[in-house]
């Protein structure tokens, strides 16, 4: 396929292979860069609504989902405070006829898989593992994406690149080096364990969420429901990056404990027996999303604190909606540049900050 089809993609997360299958849907060949040289589990638990579910299932991806993506029946928020319930927001088959999409509740390796056999038959799509994006330099060809595997380093030329390389993005410090991920103050800790392990009554699909002090849990099944996923948000000064540092498990399990917080919230702390934790970290809001022919997708442009469950949700959507743009202006004369103008910015403006001790929606 000519040079002037060719997307490069650096990150093979969930933003950057949905997006690779994006790109590929609309008759570009893309050639996706990632710097790991197996792709493995990164976090655990993922909610997708309608928005996001809608385009993994028009990429063809709900046949590879089947039996492994749970639809809840509702979703239920819990006062820690007054141990009962404040409301609870029916889903299921209903909600899936209204919205014309599931909500999803799903394993995150589970969607990096459905995505990666996805990739893995698509003539278009080329997936390098072990190969870093390195640099990037702009002509009247287009532009010449330098790559590192292994000792070798070499150069192709490509029509456009997409930073889909998450919050520590290097193609956003290529862009933008002046722009640096800020300690948002909060740290996440998950764990998983077997739905075996619990009482039927806590099992149900649904995504239960308890709000308390400084503090919120949530759990949802996983895995085809085989799997509880459980995500405790505390605030802390421990601010190390990264998605798998080991948690103190007596930590986690202490803050619990409190007879502040009700049995139930208590009773799923103390039954996962290997936390893993990572500090929650954001980017400013009024950033630029791209440049010429280079944009950033999903957290290597707007990484979101967790309180919506949009985090996945909003990577999948910004890959549908920069294939769409690019799409639109391939046979520009002019090049990808002036399509990357559709491509939105963050909203201009102030924006309303939420107090993170007390999240209006459900987190991840």
């Amino acid at each position: 396929m000519a040079v002037s089809r060719t997307i490069f993609v650096a990150g093979a997360g969930i933003g950057g292979l949905t997006a690779s299958l994006a790109l590929a849907r609309k008759g570009f060949r893309a050639v996706v860069l990632e710097k790991a040289e197996k792709l493995e589990e990164a976090g655990a638990g993922l909610q997708l609504s309608p928005n996001a579910s809608r385009i993994l299932v028009e990429l063809g991806l709900e046949p590879r989902l089947l039996g492994r993506a749970v639809v809840p029946e509702s979703i239920n928020v819990m006062s820690a405070r007054a141990g009962g319930e404040i409301c609870r927001l029916p889903l299921g088959g209903a909600a899936t006829f209204r919205a014309g999409a599931p909500y999803w509740v799903v394993h995150r390796a589970d969607l990096q898989a459905a995505l990666l056999a996805q990739v893995e038959v698509t003539p278009d799509v080329e997936l390098r593992l072990g190969c870093q994006f390195e640099d990037v330099t702009k002509h009247a060809r287009g532009l010449t994406i330098v790559q590192r595997q292994g000792l070798s380093r070499h150069q192709e030329v490509g029509n456009a690149l997409i930073g889909a390389d998450g919050i520590w993005s290097s193609v956003r410090h290529h862009l933008f080096p002046e722009v640096q991920p800020q300690f948002s103050g909060l740290i996440a800790w998950r764990g998983t364990l077997a739905a075996t392990a619990l009482p039927r009554e806590y099992t149900s699909p649904r995504v239960q969420l308890w709000m308390g002090p400084n503090a919120h849990l949530v759990a949802y099944p996983i895995s085809g429901g085989r799997q509880i996923n459980v995500v405790a948000i505390v605030a802390g000064t421990w601010n190390r990056p990264g998605w798998t540092s080991p948690g103190e498990t007596n930590e986690i399990k202490q803050f619990f404990a409190s007879a502040r917080w009700p049995a139930t919230a208590r009773m799923l702390a103390s039954a996962v027996d290997e936390w893993k934790r990572w500090a929650l970290y954001t980017l400013p809001e009024d950033g630029d999303w791209h440049e010429g022919q280079i944009a950033l997708l999903g957290d290597a442009a707007h990484a979101m604190l967790p309180f919506a469950a949009q985090g996945a949700g909003m990577a999948i959507e910004d890959a549908a909606v920069l294939a769409k743009a690019l799409s639109e202006g391939a046979s520009d004369p002019a090049g990808v540049s002036p399509p990357m103008k559709k491509y939105p910015p963050p909203p201009p403006g102030p924006v309303r900050r939420v107090d993170p001790r007390a999240p209006p929606n459900p987190p991840h």
